[in-house]
């Protein structure tokens, strides 16, 4: 009888994939892989260690297998990811009951870790340096089979003084152009007809190893694989978005005109004390090019309330400038301290409920500018892909271009005809319910 393992993995599209990775590596080694962890034999949770409500669900989920082990329904719990990378020690520690916590250098050997552990062994910790990471090899999807996420970088070397990546995932280290197109073709001959290029910085791509961002050149090779029919860009910090960058983004066919740009707040001195670049009038000035220069794109963003010395009118400056420019997607978090970052000890730490008072009505604004734009939308015709039937609507659902996957608002349709997950199909949009458009397919 094989060995069933199941995986759990929490967090954001990178660490996803370090997860099918380890997958692939666990079947490849003849284990058995099943959908729901709860009926394994081993569980590995990889887990996210970035903020404290992530760190949060982390413990609960390890906590939550644990129990099931001492039930005796499983046989082991193994913990990776970044919170295994991050508080090695104090997990094994503070969470008796655990026969393995992985750091990220050791996810290449999942399977022999595993393999102790049904042997009877409990491996304790097994560590090295986090630039052992894989960054390539076989992947077993965790998505719709239609669309996966491509790493195409490891880590981040930007330091911003509130984020913890640094220490956590190590320096900016960027696959080379050949590697990244390999995986690609690997990806559009399998079906995925969406491909989302994600990275810590992927503006930054390219620069350790070839001197200058080389984004761009990727961008467009990945265009001509056969195969792909959008191709969507992550993370792209305002200060490396280039003149070429654009031009690319504008004139390509692929690449879908959606750009996710972390900007984290607008008032010049705020920046700075993060450790970021740029002030409001150049950022409104980008926003105001990137819609001239790429017409119809979709413009998507994190800000950050309450870092510390936020001021009332910092704040006020703060939303301002989000009723001014009008993202198409918005998405506002309370500051969050992280133990080790320099952010954490800065003098005029702003109060809890302040904080969140304060990204509350970031987001109250954005629902009335969503609202706004949604309405623009009524009565026009978009293409979307097909993701499932909603059997309690009786209806449809998928993404526009201008929707990512797992991250924003979905489009309800009705059709007259049996459509599968991942077909594309023209919609004409009829209604709005909160954030989300209605439609019916257009004949």
């Amino acid at each position: 009888m094989s060995i069933r393992v199941g995986m759990v993995s929490l967090g954001c599209p990178k660490n996803q994939v370090d997860a099918e990775r380890m997958m692939f590596s666990l079947r490849d080694f003849g284990f058995q892989l099943i959908e729901d962890a709860a009926l394994a034999d081993v569980a590995v949770i990889n887990t996210c260690g970035f903020i404290q409500s992530a760190k949060e669900e982390a413990i609960e989920t390890i906590l939550e297998f644990l129990e099931l082990k001492k039930e005796g329904r499983i046989k082991g719990v193994v913990v990776t990811g970044c919170l295994a990378e991050r508080y090695r020690e104090q997990i094994l520690e503070q969470l008796p009951g655990l026969d393995a916590v992985v750091t990220l250098g050791k996810d290449g050997e999942i399977a022999a870790v595993i393999e102790d552990i049904v042997r009877g062994q409990t491996s304790g910790l097994v560590a090295a340096d986090k630039c052992s990471l894989p960054l390539e090899g076989g992947r077993i999807l965790s998505t719709q089979p239609f669309y996966a996420y491509l790493k195409i970088a490891e880590g981040c070397s930007n330091c911003c003084t509130y984020c913890a990546i640094p220490a956590i995932r190590g320096g900016f280290r960027s696959r080379t152009i050949e590697n990244i197109l390999e995986e690609a073709r690997d990806l559009a001959g399998k079906g995925v007809t969406e491909l989302v290029v994600v990275a810590q910085d992927t503006s930054r791509y390219g620069e350790d190893i070839y001197g200058e961002s080389r984004l761009p050149e990727l961008l467009t090779e990945l265009c001509r694989i056969e195969g792909f029919k959008w191709i969507r860009t992550l993370y792209l910090y305002p200060e490396r978005i280039t003149d070429r960058l654009i031009d690319v983004i504008a004139r390509e066919d692929k690449l879908v005109k959606y750009l996710d740009i972390p900007i984290q707040h607008c008032n010049g001195d705020i920046l700075k004390r993060m450790n970021r670049h740029g002030d409001r009038e150049s950022l409104t000035a980008l926003m105001a090019k990137l819609r001239d220069r790429i017409p119809g794109v979709t413009l998507r963003t994190t800000l950050i309330t309450g870092f510390p010395g936020e001021t009332e009118e910092q704040f006020n400056e703060l939303a301002e400038f989000v009723a001014e420019v009008k993202f198409d997607r918005l998405g506002c978090f309370a500051y969050s301290p992280e133990e080790g970052t320099p952010a954490a000890s800065f003098p005029d730490q702003v109060p809890e409920e302040e904080k969140q008072r304060r990204a509350d009505i970031i987001m109250e604004q954005q629902m009335f500018i969503n609202d706004a734009l949604n309405e623009q939308k009524l009565g026009s015709k978009v293409e979307l892909v097909v993701e499932g039937f909603d059997r309690y609507a009786e209806c449809c659902f998928g993404r526009s271009a201008a929707d990512a996957p797992e991250i924003d608002g979905k489009i309800f349709f009705t059709t007259p005809r049996k459509l599968t997950a991942g077909d594309y199909v023209q919609v004409e949009i009829t209604d709005m319910l909160d954030c989300d458009l209605l439609g019916e397919v257009a004949e």
